[in-house]
């Protein structure tokens, strides 16, 4: 994941998360998105916006015009309480990403052409977006 202001490291609930998932996490660090829209940057296909605030910000030009959708939920770090609070807050985080992820992954993405797979994947966003309230 990137962001337009990126931290000085990962969030510790996050990492606790991920490797309590058996993730390995060793290579995780923040980044700006200005990483992965630079010439060097990695050629990318889809890119997806999760940060309910990433909807009203503008973001970069993506090289190669990958196929974007918002698929916004709500930002676990702005969680309050005691701390089983907060790692409630990034496990539905996780749980729903998790799913819209697996949802991706099912599309017959060879016989879907633009517009039908645009279409999809802005309605991943959208059913997900329900269950999270």
């Amino acid at each position: 994941m990137a962001s337009s202001k990126p931290g000085a490291a990962p969030n510790p609930y996050t990492l606790d998360l991920l490797k309590g998932l058996n993730h390995d996490t060793s290579f995780a660090r923040s980044k700006s998105w200005d990483e992965f829209a630079g010439p060097d940057a990695p050629q990318m296909d889809f890119v997806f916006t999760v940060c309910d605030n990433a909807a009203a910000e503008e973001c970069p030009f993506w090289p190669g015009q990958p196929m974007t959708a918002h698929w916004g939920v709500p930002d676990p770090v702005k969680a309050e309480g005691p701390d089983a609070v907060k790692r409630q807050a990034f496990s539905k985080t996780y749980r729903m990403l998790r799913s819209r992820i697996s949802i991706f992954t099912s599309l017959p993405l060879g016989s879907l052409n633009e517009l039908a797979l645009q279409k999809h994947l802005d309605e991943i966003g959208k059913d997900n977006a329900e269950a999270a309230t």
